[in-house]
């Protein structure tokens, strides 16, 4: 009110001084047809006025000018909501406490043990500059052995005292394969991912491979989204096609996991833009960890980022992505066909855990085909 006050004044104040001159100007001369001239006083009471006008609308860009009918526009709600969760540090400024935190160490020494801060900070879209003056703690024994072009190697053969333990309640492999069969820690277990087709919702990778051949397509580098030990990464070994694999650290060594097994592991988030140039890749698969938890508006900006890294012809495969079934009708399959994809295989099915049935849940299991050309 104060403001939109000041600018109705600013304008008023305008409008004497000009019909002032005028009028004094006329009744001076009114025959002379020479160009008034307008004092230099005058001159600077209107610069002086108009800057403060300008002023106070950069300082609210909403604020309609002398020149403007109508406000400008604003940005819209999705964009302003991306922002925190964008790959550069706008969020940092959110959490002080963690970034206090984080970059609390004594310099030239040992950096925390903390990557627990770290993820935090990033999975709140707050990537962090790295610590530049202290050392990264390494396990005491040095490894003797690694396995080499074996990407599901043995357990009894991978020297797990590599892996800095000391954050995880399971101190091995085998504690988390007892825990949870499923987190994918047993690598030979593993080898049958992707290889046996059970259901429609299954795309071994020979058929994918298979798919591409008849559509004179290649495929040679792929990103694997959420790929937790790297298994499909692996399994792409096989022919010969290199995959690197996005993971997180939040419950268990994954990007250790990817690692152990002569594979690339990249710390990154759901959220964060891919650090991949544009129209590089023949594939990017997106696993369990893409569902119907990720906000929608997420979900939307890492679709088009999957289309900024693809090749015209390349394939984004999405597998077993699941939600309510509602969902997927209304909001997940309209959001997927925004791309304008060709639909090489869009399989679903019941989600028949306890979970799924409970919420009525739906698997979708797509490949979609990047046009050659827009």
């Amino acid at each position: 009110m104060t403001l939109n006050l000041l600018l109705l004044m600013a304008m008023v104040a305008t409008n004497i001084l000009s019909l002032y001159h005028l009028t004094s100007t006329t009744l001076q001369s009114p025959k002379s047809p020479k160009q008034p001239q307008v004092p230099d006083q005058l001159l600077h009471q209107l610069h002086t006025i108009r800057a403060t006008i300008n002023h106070l609308t950069r300082l609210h860009p909403n604020t309609p000018t002398l020149t403007t009918k109508s406000p400008k526009p604003t940005i819209p709600p999705d964009l302003s909501l991306y922002s925190h969760l964008s790959p550069i540090p706008s969020s940092c400024h959110n959490h002080p406490d963690l970034l206090y935190k984080y970059m609390s160490y004594t310099p030239f020494s040992l950096c925390p043990s903390d990557p627990d801060t770290a993820e935090s900070l990033i999975l709140r879209g707050c990537h962090p500059l790295p610590r530049r003056r202290c050392f990264t703690k390494t396990p005491h024994k040095t490894i003797q052995t690694l396995p080499v072009n074996n990407p599901f190697p043995s357990l009894s053969s991978i020297p797990e005292t590599m892996i800095l333990w000391d954050r995880y309640n399971c101190k091995s492999f085998n504690c988390l394969n007892r825990q949870n069969p499923n987190l994918g820690f047993d690598f030979e277990r593993e080898s049958s991912r992707h290889v046996i087709y059970k259901t429609e919702l299954d795309l071994p990778v020979s058929q994918l491979m298979q798919i591409a051949k008849a559509a004179k397509s290649v495929i040679r580098l792929g990103v694997d989204i959420g790929g937790g030990t790297g298994s499909f990464a692996a399994a792409m070994r096989r022919f010969n096609v290199t995959v690197v694999t996005t993971t997180m650290n939040v419950v268990a060594p994954y990007n250790e996991a990817v690692a152990v097994r002569g594979l690339v592991p990249l710390h990154v988030p759901l959220q964060q833009r891919l650090p991949v140039f544009d129209g590089v890749l023949d594939l990017v698969r997106c696993g369990h960890a893409v569902n119907r938890w990720i906000p929608v508006t997420v979900l939307e900006f890492l679709l088009f980022d999957v289309d900024r890294v693809l090749r015209g012809g390349g394939y984004l495969w999405l597998d077993h992505f699941f939600s309510k079934g509602v969902d997927l009708e209304k909001v997940f399959a309209p959001l997927i066909g925004k791309l304008g994809y060709k639909k090489v295989k869009w399989a679903t099915a019941n989600k028949t855990d306890a979970g799924g049935v409970k919420n009525g849940e739906v698997y979708l299991t797509a490949l979609l085909q990047k046009p050659v050309s827009r």
